[in-house]
Formats: C-alpha cells, sequence, structure tokens
C-alpha cells in the first residue's frame, strides 16, 4: 500500500485536486511505477467557490473521432463531501432539444433556461454518463472518479468569455434521462469503476481486489478516506487521503472513519 500525494490545480472558480492519477497532464510518477502503467481511472477532489461551466464529456467512439484514435470517452461521478445551505448543480436538459433549438438557444444567450437544476447536499451521489450535459454550482466540495480522460467540451460558461466548444458539445449530448440524485447508495457499478462504501466502527478487515491472470494494472485498488481518522495497514490516517493497494493485499483498519473503495472495471479492449 502506499499513499498518493495530490497535485493541485487552481481554477478561476476555485481548484481541483488530482490525488490518483497517471495521466500526462497530471502524473504521479510513483503511482505509475507501483501500479506498472497507465491506471484507467483520475480521481479528483474539486472546490467549487463559483460555478463552473456547463460542459459536455464524449464517450469512447466520439473522443477517437474528435481527438485522435488513442483518446478514451470520459464517464464520471460525483460524490458530495460538504455543501453549502443552497447548493445546487446542472445535471442534463430539463427536457428534449434539438440541435437546432440549442444553436438557437446559445445565439439568444437563453441557453441556461434548458439546464436541468438540482439540489444537493453532503453525501450525495451523482452519475454522469459520457454525453450527459452538467455544470458544478458553487459552494460544493466533491469526489469524482472517472474515466482517465482530460476531454472536455464547454458548452457554456456563464458570459466570462472563456473558448467554448458548441458544435462539439453539442454532438456529444445523449438524450438518456438522468438518474435521481440521492445519497450514495453504498455500492455503485458503472462500466468503468465500482465504488463501495466501506464504514469502519472500531476495526474493519477486508481485502483488495484479486489478480487476473496475467495481472495488470487494472487489479489495483484505491481507498479513498471520506471523513474520520484511524489507522489502515498499520498507517495513521485522515479525511481525504487516497491510497493504493496491490491485488489481493489485506486491508486492516482502526478507528472510527469512512472510506471509499474504487475498483477499475476490467475491459476486454483499450479504453
Amino acid at each position: 500500500m502506499i499513499a498518493l500525494k495530490a497535485i493541485k490545480s487552481d481554477k478561476i472558480w476555485g481548484y481541483e485536486l488530482w490525488i490518483a492519477s497517471t495521466h500526462p497532464n497530471g502524473k504521479q510518477d510513483a503511482f505509475e511505477k507501483f501500479c506498472g502503467g497507465s491506471y484507467p481511472l483520475l480521481v479528483k477532489v474539486i472546490q467549487a467557490n463559483d460555478k463552473l461551466s456547463v460542459q459536455i464529456h464524449p464517450d469512447d467512439a466520439t473522443a477517437r473521432l474528435y481527438e485522435g484514435e488513442n483518446a478514451c470517452g470520459k464517464t464520471e461521478c460525483w460524490y458530495v463531501l460538504d455543501a453549502a445551505s443552497d447548493a445546487r448543480l446542472v445535471y442534463g436538459l430539463n427536457g428534449v432539444y434539438t440541435a437546432s433549438e440549442l444553436r438557437k438557444a446559445i445565439k439568444a444567450n437563453s441557453i441556461q433556461d434548458c439546464l436541468n437544476y438540482v439540489s444537493v447536499k453532503k453525501g450525495d451521489f451523482i452519475y454522469i454518463p459520457s454525453g450527459t450535459v452538467h455544470a458544478i454550482g458553487g459552494g460544493l466540495r466533491l469526489l469524482e472518479v472517472q474515466q482517465s480522460c482530460d476531454i472536455t467540451y464547454r458548452f457554456y460558461d456563464w458570459g466570462r468569455g472563456r473558448e467554448c466548444h458548441e458544435e462539439k458539445a453539442i454532438a456529444c449530448i445523449k438524450d438518456s434521462p438522468v438518474r435521481s440524485v440521492s445519497a450514495f447508495p453504498g455500492v455503485f457499478s458503472c462500466p468503468y469503476f465500482t465504488l463501495e462504501q466501506i464504514f469502519v466502527e472500531g476495526q474493519y478487515e477486508g481485502v483488495a481486489d484479486e489478480a487476473s491472470s496475467p495481472r495488470c494494472v487494472e487489479d489495483f485498488t484505491l481507498l479513498f478516506i471520506i471523513e474520520g481518522s484511524g489507522s489502515l495497514n498499520g498507517q495513521d490516517v485522515k479525511a481525504e487521503e487516497i491510497y493504493a493497494l496491490a491485488p489481493g493485499e489485506e486491508i486492516k483498519a482502526l478507528g472510527n472513519f469512512s472510506m471509499m473503495k474504487i475498483v477499475p472495471q476490467k475491459r476486454s479492449k483499450k479504453h
């Protein structure tokens, strides 16, 4: 087990901490060496003091179309670590709109009237498959788990004047309905990752996922400390630290804290 050191990136709306990454835009060399290659997930802590732009991320096929054959898409999820009393997100559109209707709304500066706004609180979970219109509002601190991708198509930026990518964004939008936002269900799986919340109340013993044959980078497990304190495999831990574990490694925890176990889904081809 190794502790991973965050890479901070300041933004106009707050900052990001890339806490588990082998992505070239924020690589943790020790993590890459430990797991023996490019990890398929990227994990962040996001501090949003102001709202982020409205964004859409491509799926795998669209990413390769626009960004090259080695690109992958970006499906992600958020776990709310902290939230102001009035915090909310943009999560999807509030109706079904054609590409022409969206272009007209952008031109008329009324696209914000097409967005679906959702209030959120600490402990809520939001799943954002590729093609979902979304934006983080101000007053939020989130754990983000996503594919190892840094492709963002900015759809709308609230008049801040930064470059937008309307046509690529519109091309990526999918009409799939969004899920309801609620407290994390305990375990969540999608085609790219599985998350499990573990509560340590005095003592906990478990094991990291077993290795496949042959062992691959996707076999490595991440443990993110949500809140509380104690020890993990003999190391003192505190909130928002993250640890990488080798396949089959024992997990022995003491204290009173909760943690998120993060495991990539094993896939038969490069993604």
